[in-house]
């Protein structure tokens, strides 16, 4: 049976202003991913990411390039041939998943050999950048969750953010997230201080091209690689460097991937932490299969956006429950 794929661009409006080291955002832009065989549909969601060098036009242009070759047949393997790491084939490939297990009957996570259903997870929830005053305030509003996420700057008061945090949030387990806008010198400063405020994971503090420093230095806490960590090819250059992961499907191009990845850092002695951009829920379900058994997951972007899509993932509190089918998978 022939199977036609379609693609489309939509925006979703962020609750407030969303921001980190490299700038601010009021709306999420993803694109939809489409299969259908004629009888049932798969979908997919990508968010593209401008850090690595993505953009919806370039995005929809790799999805377009691939869809003769998903008409005639190309299965998830083979797409990982087919297109590169990032969110063009991270769309297509959950699509897929979708597809075939709507097809089959059976949930993905049968597919993907999982021993047993999703469990509920904890999501991590996320303070944009802002002053230590109103990151401050954010964190008393949030002082509930029990993990808190904290974007920071580089701009010199870091440092006081996470103070104002932890005075608001006394019970709140704290990690960071430098999206790469530290120095070796800054990191090396800041990092026992932060974990003297019970900061249990810096997430990528220099810039991906310059994290050969991290090599030998004292482990205040753990470090974690996200921009320099994308699918399992790159797990050879974070050895020594980073203690953790962070394992993304727009980074990895997809569930398949992802699962690959997660098996390969875990065999390896990685810690592994499961992210996401900021997209709807569709783009979280998937990320669900991933996040089981992971030390540390942030599926929170729904809770920042003003609306979600219908049907959409259930979050109680900071606890994340499994798609439903309606969904994805």
């Amino acid at each position: 049976m022939s199977r036609m794929l379609a693609v489309a661009r939509e925006s979703w409006p962020i609750r407030g202003v969303f921001r980190i080291s490299r700038g601010a955002r009021t709306e999420a832009e993803v694109v939809l991913v489409t299969i259908t065989d004629g009888e049932t549909v798969g979908r997919g969601e990508c968010v593209p990411y401008t850090r690595y060098g993505e953009s919806i036009d370039s995005v929809i242009g790799q999805i377009q390039s691939v869809a003769e070759a998903i008409a005639g047949g190309m299965d998830r393997s083979a797409l990982l041939d087919a297109l590169p790491a990032g969110a063009a084939r991270n769309a297509v490939d959950c699509a897929l998943w979708d597809l075939e297990a709507k097809s089959r009957g059976l949930p993905a996570w049968k597919l993907a050999g999982l021993a047993g259903a999703p469990q509920p997870v904890t999501t991590v929830y996320t303070l944009s950048v802002d002053s230590p005053d109103a990151m401050g305030a954010a964190a008393r509003e949030n002082a509930h969750r029990p993990r808190l996420k904290l974007k920071m700057t580089g701009d010199g008061e870091d440092l006081a953010r996470v103070t104002k945090i932890r005075e608001n949030a006394p019970g709140v387990d704290l990690v960071v997230d430098a999206n790469e806008a530290w120095s070796i010198d800054s990191y090396l400063e800041i990092a026992p201080k932060l974990a003297e405020l019970g900061v249990s994971m810096i997430e990528q503090p220099l810039p991906a091209g310059d994290d050969a420093a991290l090599v030998g230095t004292p482990r205040a806490t753990v470090v974690c690689a996200d921009e320099s960590c994308h699918d399992t090819a790159t797990l050879d250059g974070l050895e020594g460097k980073y203690d953790m992961v962070n394992i993304k499907l727009d980074k990895t191009g997809g569930l398949t991937e992802a699962l690959r990845l997660k098996a390969e850092a875990e065999k390896r002695g990685f810690r592994v932490m499961v992210g996401c951009m900021i997209g709807t829920s569709l783009a979280m379900a998937p990320g669900m299969i991933v996040s089981q058994g992971a030390e540390i997951v942030d599926l929170d972007a729904p809770l920042l956006l003003a609306k979600d899509r219908d049907p959409c993932m259930t979050y109680n509190g900071s606890t994340v429950m499994p798609p439903e089918p309606a969904l994805w998978g």
